[in-house]
């Protein structure tokens, strides 16, 4: 009956969210909050919620282990996303902490600890928003991440000394798991592609990386980023993340409702939290120019800020460790941040778009780490992306004697695919100062292989508005985003599963016929 009333109030309120316009999550943080001040109508009480906060922790070890398996370690060791995390740590705690001083009748120790549980920002909700908009892999998706994961692992560091617990000996072993890479890639090998994958996921997050880690004294999250890590460079690393999407969105739903279902706050944790929330765009202001000091363009600085002007769950996990008193108004904080932040985000891209012309000249004067080219020289044709399709594109037409250029939103696969010989170069098509600046006089054809959709509608619709008279082709998973792609202006778009059976067929008659 309580698992039953949880999703009723889950997804009514999530598809009233949906119809107003706004991110389903908004509803579930409602929802949350319903069944804190209804909740006994419906045979729900407070004490229930300690299944609710066991599921909702069951989802965020999922959502870490999933971003682990995105994640690579030379997107962490960058100066914009270490110089960015430690110094706007650093800022944002000496500068609010005064104010919490000044205002609220705390100690010292007691205001310190506040002012760091607020500089921190959603890795949920980032993620999950990133993830929503497929743009965890574009360049300011992996800074906003890696900024994130530092983050994490200093509140983990401030949970432990604050708490006076330390890790066991026994902690050390962590050193050691890069040697079990070759065993967990022998494992997903053999694991198939149904049920007993998606166990191995479950097992790596929930067991060997999180009930493993909190045994030798260590976070939980940390252990399930970890293990996710191990198994990025595996080839069947996506296809894993993807069957577990289903259970982690699931479980994640319990982590929006478990927010609000502790407890209705009182009028001073409502102040704090208003007054608090006021502070965002200080927060995000603040991303955006460190971005910028570490010569990022404005366009990537701006997207990223967005992504991490909010409040973080993990200033819950702070507050539940070491300032239980402070857990209802920072419970109000985080979702007020969450609602704000998901609107933020949700027109980030035009809103940039709208002060690109005043945001560009606050970039420094330098070669950015994401700069896009303005030429593409005297190459004949274009592929938008290098997944599996845009390589197979190239390589074919490269064996041909075309002259070719590819373009990718993924700095590391434009880095490996340049290591193999191919003329690729970072690019993001949903950047409108891109394609103002953009010279392609020479190219005859675009192939577009992104996995967008959006980014697929989008590119052709720059392509045409830049008067660009060539062929363009796509391919699409479904009949209805290959009516909306050629309907954008491309001139053909190919089925992806049709095509690669018309391909099959074909084959098959032509075995058939070579054996007559």
């Amino acid at each position: 009956m309580i698992e039953a009333t949880w999703i009723a109030f889950a997804f009514i309120l999530g598809l009233t969210a949906r119809a107003l316009g706004l991110p389903p999550l908004i509803g579930y943080l409602g929802a949350g909050f319903a069944l804190a001040g209804f909740g006994s109508h419906f045979g729900v009480g407070p004490t229930d919620s300690v299944v609710l906060e066991h599921l909702a922790h069951l989802g965020v070890l999922l959502l870490l282990f999933t971003i682990g398996l995105k994640l690579k370690l030379s997107n962490l060791v960058r100066r914009e996303v270490i110089g960015g995390s430690l110094l706007h740590f650093a800022i944002s705690s000496l500068v609010t902490l005064p104010a919490i001083l000044v205002f609220l009748d705390t100690s010292f120790r007691e205001s310190l600890l506040l002012a760091i549980a607020l500089s921190f920002s959603s890795t949920v909700l980032a993620a999950k928003v990133l993830e929503g908009k497929r743009e965890l892999r574009a360049f300011h998706g992996r800074v906003a991440i890696g900024v994130l994961i530092i983050q994490d692992l200093i509140a983990l560091v401030v949970m432990s000394i604050a708490s006076g617990k330390v890790p066991s000996a026994w902690a050390l072993l962590v050193f050691g798991l890069p040697l079990l890479r070759p065993l967990l890639f022998r494992l997903l090998d053999h694991s198939g592609h149904e049920e007993l994958m998606v166990l191995l996921g479950l097992m790596l997050a929930l067991v060997a990386g999180g009930i493993g880690f909190e045994y030798v004294g260590l976070s939980s999250e940390l252990g399930a980023l970890a293990f996710g890590a191990m198994l990025a460079k595996h080839k069947r690393a996506t296809e894993l993340s993807n069957s577990l999407w289903a259970i982690k969105e699931v479980f994640l739903v319990g982590f929006f409702l478990q927010i609000g279902i502790g407890g209705l706050p009182d009028m001073d944790a409502m102040l704090f939290a208003g007054a608090v929330a006021l502070l965002l765009p200080l927060k995000g202001a603040l991303f955006f120019f460190l971005f910028l000091l570490f010569r990022l363009r404005a366009r990537s600085a701006f997207l990223s800020a967005s992504s991490l002007t909010n409040y973080s769950e993990f200033g819950l996990i702070v507050a539940s460790v070491i300032l239980p008193q402070w857990l209802t108004p920072l419970a109000i904080t985080v979702a007020f941040s969450f609602v704000l932040s998901a609107q933020l985000n949700r027109i980030s891209h035009p809103l940039y778009d709208r002060f690109a012309r005043r945001l560009i000249p606050l970039e420094r004067n330098t070669r950015h780490p994401d700069e896009q080219p303005v030429s593409l020289g005297d190459a004949q044709i274009l592929i938008m992306g290098m997944g599996r399709t845009g390589r197979a594109a190239y390589d074919h037409l490269q064996h041909q004697g075309w002259r070719l250029i590819s373009l990718d939103s993924d700095p590391v696969t434009v880095e490996k695919s340049s290591q193999n010989g191919r003329h690729v170069l970072f690019a993001d098509a949903e950047d409108q100062m891109f394609w103002e600046s953009l010279e392609m006089k020479n190219i005859e054809a675009v192939i577009l292989a992104m996995n967008d959709p959006e980014a697929k509608i989008i590119s052709t619709g720059k392509l045409r508005g830049k008067g660009f008279a060539g062929l363009i082709v796509s391919h699409a998973m479904y009949e209805d985003i290959a009516q909306q792609i050629e309907e954008a202006g491309a001139d053909r778009t190919y089925l992806t599963m049709s095509e690669a059976g018309a391909g099959l067929a074909e084959h098959v008659a032509r075995e058939l016929r070579s054996s007559r």
